[in-house]
Formats: C-alpha cells, structure tokens, sequence
C-alpha cells in the first residue's frame, strides 16, 4: 500500500469536499440559466468537442486505474486517477464555458433515438449532479490511508463515474449534428 499524504479525519478537507461539490453544483446550475453573447472568433461548440475528448480519456483512465488496481499495481493506480479528477476539472471549466457562450441546442432525433437520447441524457445529468462529493470522498480515503473505506465506496463511485464518462460522450454524439456554429 502507498504511504497517505493526507491526515486522516480532517474536519477542514471534509468541509472543503462538501463546500466545494455544491458550489460546483450551484454554479452548474445557475449558469445553465445564464448566456453570454461573447465572440471568440472561433466556433464555441469546440469546448463541447473538447470535453468530448476529455469524458473519453477520463473513461479509458478509469478502466486503466481498475485494471491497475486489480493487479495491486497502487502507485499507477493513484496516478492513472490523480489524472482522471484532473482532467475531469478541466472538463467542468471547459462545461461552464460551453453553456455560458452557446446557445441552448434542441435534439433533433425523431422516434426511438429521440427516446434513447434523452434517457441516456437525464440520467447522465442526474449522476453528474451527485458523483462530483463520491469521487472526492473516495479520493480523499485512498490519500489518508482508509483503504478499507475507499475500496467500500469506489464499489459505487467507479462505476458511476464510468457511467457519467461515458454517457457524456454518447450525448455529445447523439447532439452535436445539431449545433449550428456560433462564433
């Protein structure tokens, strides 16, 4: 096992965790109602490209750290996720971006697609709301040594998060032929 780096019991990184997913969630939530009318001089629907990417990577690193921890391989376990919740920050910025500048885009699917695009879509939204404490809370175990505790609750957090990765690309896909470009 690593060596944690982090003091166990911390009521302070506690109450940044808890702090830090609602201001997360409130800022998600507010600007989703908000629009700026801001030129760029590029297509802004790039930054949903982007996350795109970024749900990808983040999908491919988190078989890649349960494959590393399967095989008691700790230290790239931790790097291979240390690298997932950075690169899911970079998504949230990279999100808030997007919605702030782009007009709201409607799915355009007819039938069967139209009903498969918005389960997946309300369910992706739904779990993306609620994993962001999950991901820190289990982060924050395997960095104070609760390897019990963060083995328990990655049971859940994984495959959310996996879940959340992976939808998140599917509704990229299944709505982006119906951006219109927005410089």
């Amino acid at each position: 096992m690593l060596t944690p780096f982090i003091k166990r019991n911390d009521p302070q990184a506690r109450l940044l965790i808890v702090t830090l997913s609602f201001i997360v969630f409130a800022a998600v939530a507010f600007l989703s109602r908000f629009h700026m009318h801001l030129s760029l001089g590029f297509d802004i629907h790039v930054f949903a490209l982007i996350n795109a990417i970024i749900n990808s990577t983040v999908s491919v690193l988190l078989i890649w750290g349960y494959i590393a921890v399967r095989r008691k391989s700790y230290l790239a376990h931790k790097r291979v996720m240390l690298t997932a919740i950075a690169l899911s920050s970079a998504f949230l910025i990279f999100y808030i971006l997007h919605h702030l500048l782009a007009q709201e885009t409607k799915f355009g699917g007819d039938g069967p697609i139209r009903y498969f695009y918005y389960t997946i879509l309300a369910t992706h939204i739904v779990l993306a709301a609620v994993i962001l404490p999950f991901i820190l809370f289990t982060a924050y175990q395997s960095a104070t040594g609760q390897y019990e505790k963060h083995k328990k609750l990655a049971r859940y957090t994984w495959p959310l998060w996996l879940y959340v990765s992976i939808t998140g690309v599917l509704v990229y896909i299944l709505i982006s032929p119906y951006y219109t470009p927005q410089l």
